[in-house]
C-alpha cells in the first residue's frame, strides 16, 4: 500500500468472469496513459506458471495434501511479488492481478479447512505485507461458475473436480471476507452479461480511484 501505483484485484470462483473484466479495465487504464500489468495467480513469472501448470494439471499430484497446496500458492505469489508486482507499484504502474492474498484465505483456509491464522501468517509473508488498494470480488451462484468453468477451462483442470458443496463453500468464503473488509473490497455481481458487469466495475472504480477518473 505504501506505493507509488495502484494495485487492484479480481477475485471469485471460477467462471465469475474474472479474466475478462481483467482485459476491460487494462484497456481502460490504457486509454488514460498509464502503464498497466495484468497478472495471475498462481503465475505470472517463469516459476509461478510452472507452480500453475502443477496445480491444476500434473496428474502426478492427485495426493496432494492442503497444506502442500497452500505452500505452492504461497511460493508462486512470492515470486510474483518480488519479480513483478513490487517493482511495478514502485515505478507508478497500475497492477491487476487474477487473485492475490484472498484466493488463499478462501480456498485454502475456507474451503479446505486449514487454519486460518496459519493461512494469513503464511499469506503476509509470501506477499512480504502488500495488499490490494481495491479488490473487487465477482459473486455469482456457485454452481453457475462452476458450470461455466468447466465449458471454458474442460474437466481436466485439477480445481475443477471439486464438488459444488466445496464451491458454495468458497463463495460463503469470499462474502464474508467482503464484509469484514469493506474499505477495501466491492462486491460485482456477477450473474450478468460482460458489459453490465464491466459497467458495475467502473462505477467502482469512479468511487474509489479518486484522482485518476
Amino acid at each position: 500500500m505504501a506505493s507509488k501505483g495502484l494495485f487492484i484485484t479480481f477475485e471469485g470462483s471460477e467462471g465469475s468472469g474474472k479474466s475478462t473484466q481483467i482485459r476491460r479495465v487494462s484497456a481502460l487504464f490504457h486509454t488514460l496513459g498509464r502503464e498497466v500489468l495484468t497478472l495471475r495467480e498462481p503465475g505470472g513469472t517463469l516459476i509461478g506458471e510452472r507452480i500453475r501448470n502443477l496445480l491444476q494439471f500434473d496428474k502426478s499430484v492427485e495426493g496432494m495434501t492442503p497444506k502442500s497446496e497452500l505452500l505452492l500458492f504461497a511460493a508462486s505469489r512470492a515470486q510474483l511479488v518480488g519479480e513483478v508486482i513490487s517493482p511495478a507499484l514502485e515505478r507508478g504502474a497500475v497492477v491487476l492481478c487474477d487473485r492475490f492474498v484472498d484466493s488463499t484465505t478462501v480456498y485454502q483456509g475456507v474451503a479446505r479447512a486449514l487454519d486460518r491464522r496459519e493461512v494469513a501468517t503464511i499469506n503476509d509473508f509470501a506477499a512480504g505485507g502488500i495488499l490490494p488498494d481495491l479488490t473487487l470480488l465477482l459473486d455469482l451462484d456457485a454452481e453457475v461458475g462452476r458450470q461455466r468453468a468447466c465449458l471454458r477451462v474442460g474437466p481436466d483442470d485439477r480445481m475443477e473436480q471439486e464438488g459444488s458443496e466445496f464451491y458454495e463453500a468458497v463463495r460463503c468464503g469470499y462474502l464474508e471476507l467482503a464484509r469484514n473488509n469493506p474499505h477495501r473490497f466491492a462486491i460485482i455481481d456477477a450473474m450478468g452479461n460482460e458489459d453490465v458487469v464491466e459497467a458495475s466495475i467502473i462505477a467502482v472504480l469512479k468511487e474509489r480511484c479518486h484522482g485518476i477518473f
